[in-house]
């Protein structure tokens, strides 16, 4: 027979668990989870340094993983990262296979007819890489007759194909990944790579004797976190989650972490007109 102590315990206990549960199943109503009490997050983890896995972890790393793990904890709720292809990434989305899509997004007025976004935590630009031993590229005019690769369905590729409109010819490749098309600039596929500056300078800086990047930014874009349309108290939550590691030093530590400098928060919190027309 149980003593009264023991019996006050497991009421304890019980009571804690009722509670825990509950607590989940509000969170899960207010947001429309995947998961009860899990974040679950979409991205194309072949993107370093913003998501990639760790061959020999095998976890997800990066800038994206780090900011979406701080917005989880801010939001009560455990994490969970799914890796997606980039070209069914929002399929996915709109299928509620995952909450939201982190995964060094451009906010595009195509893209904001599917999905909504949140406000902006990455500015970017597109930017030319070339083989580092080749001095033939100085600007956008100098990829005219040279092959250029892009990842197809991204911002690079947009932008590549507005130079073409433009007049300025070049026969553009597509790749599934943006490391498939850095490799093909390395082994002489290629003569240049169109690609966002973070991914470029990481790049630039870890292999100096196969890649250097043309100083000029050729856009200017900003990074957002996709939301299904549906989700409007998730995507309150995110932003408000946002805004608090911005004013607190998360992502500023997050940042420097990734990227080796201090961000300029300010061009975050003062961002209007986000919306890229690439």
């Amino acid at each position: 027979m149980l003593g009264k102590r023991t019996l006050l315990i497991l009421a304890l206990a019980l009571c804690l668990v009722m509670l825990g549960c509950a607590q989940e199943k509000k969170v899960e109503e207010k947001y429309k989870l995947v998961k009860p009490g899990t974040l679950t997050v979409g991205m194309d983890a072949t993107y370093p340094p913003f998501e990639y896995i760790n061959e020999t972890t095998k976890k997800f790393e990066g800038f994206d993983v780090d900011l979406m793990k701080a917005v989880a904890q801010r939001l009560g709720l455990k994490v969970e990262f799914k890796n997606v292809a980039w070209e069914g990434i929002i399929p996915g989305l709109l299928a509620h296979k995952y909450d939201c899509i982190c995964s060094a997004m451009t906010i595009t007025k195509e893209r904001a007819k599917q999905v909504d976004f949140s406000r902006p935590y990455f500015v970017a630009s597109q930017v030319i890489v070339v083989r580092a031993n080749d001095n033939r590229i100085h600007g956008v005019k100098d990829l005219a007759g040279k092959v250029v690769g892009v990842q197809m369905g991204t911002t690079g590729e947009f932008f590549a194909e507005k130079l073409i409109k433009q007049g300025i010819k070049f026969k553009l490749k597509l790749y599934k990944t943006t490391p498939d098309a850095l490799m093909d600039l390395k082994n002489g596929r290629l003569d240049a790579v169109i690609i966002d500056n973070g991914i470029a300078m990481w790049m630039a800086k870890k292999c100096p004797e196969d890649y250097k990047v043309i100083e000029q930014r050729l856009t200017h874009e900003y990074y957002g976190i996709a939301v299904a349309k549906d989700n409007p108290k998730l995507l309150k939550a995110i932003n408000d989650a946002l805004l608090e590691i911005f004013k607190d030093g998360t992502y500023a530590k997050i940042y420097e972490k990734w990227f080796g400098s201090k961000p300029d928060i300010s061009l975050l919190l003062n961002a209007t007109n986000v919306t890229s027309s690439l």
